[in-house]
């Protein structure tokens, strides 16, 4: 990790393209960006680790990561796929406690930390700021009852071409560093490398993508889209 310069202005157009700083007046605004720091991250850098002491909101400004968790075998369950502007860590800095997850660069990132007391100041004198927290935290929470529901109800095959319906382009076929890998996408769907590997030639038999050289393309999106909506019988 490697603390970068930055400028006030750099500062301000990041927060205000971000939903959570959206309106807020210049007196707020002070408050974030007297507390705002960029920091470098090489890629497959630990940005966080899960019980460690929380240092503050990240706001991903370029590059990518994951959100993962480990089970006490050591297996690997990815939470979530970031990609630039996202804002994470939002939990353990509103929320109290240690950092519940770990986060890790994909490839070469830069991040956003703003720190938690700053944070929680705002929330205490600025409620519209609070309630955008409540709507964005109640957001993620929508977003995880429906991954749960999913690994409920639907099989792996289906699961993967919802997934491949919502990453971008450079994650299925782009370059090494941002490409995510089998392992990786069985770490997402909470499945291993082998199932998944069955799972993209199903989805190839049946016209939706086609796998080269380990990159993976979308062919016919209408056919993934049905294939995506493939219930358990």
């Amino acid at each position: 990790m490697k603390l970068l310069p930055a400028s006030i202005s750099e500062k301000l157009q990041t927060l205000r393209g971000n939903i959570s700083f959206e309106g807020l007046d210049s007196s707020a605004l002070d408050i974030v960006t007297e507390n705002m720091r960029l920091y470098q991250f090489k890629r497959k850098e630990t940005v966080f680790l899960e019980g460690e002491k929380c240092v503050g909101l990240h706001i991903l400004k370029s590059g990518s990561a994951k959100i993962y968790r480990l089970s006490p075998q050591g297996r690997q369950y990815i939470v979530n796929i970031l990609h630039e502007g996202a804002t994470f860590n939002e939990v353990s800095v509103y929320g109290g406690g240690a950092n519940p997850v770990n986060v890790e660069t994909l490839e070469k990132a830069t991040i956003w930390i703003i720190s938690v007391d700053a944070l929680r100041k705002l929330v205490l004198s600025y409620p519209n700021y609070a309630q955008k927290i409540i709507e964005n935290l109640a957001g993620n929470l929508r977003g995880l009852v429906q991954r749960v529901s999913e690994m409920a109800f639907f099989q792996v095959t289906h699961r993967l071409a919802r997934l491949l319906n919502t990453l971008p382009e450079e994650s299925l076929s782009g370059k090494h560093s941002s490409r995510l890998t089998q392992d990786q996408l069985a770490a997402y769907l909470g499945s291993v490398r082998e199932v998944i590997a069955r799972s993209l030639k199903e989805l190839e038999r049946n016209g939706a993508i086609r796998v080269e050289n380990r990159r993976i393309y979308i062919v016919d999106q209408e056919k993934l889209n049905q294939l995506a909506e493939g219930m358990w019988e």
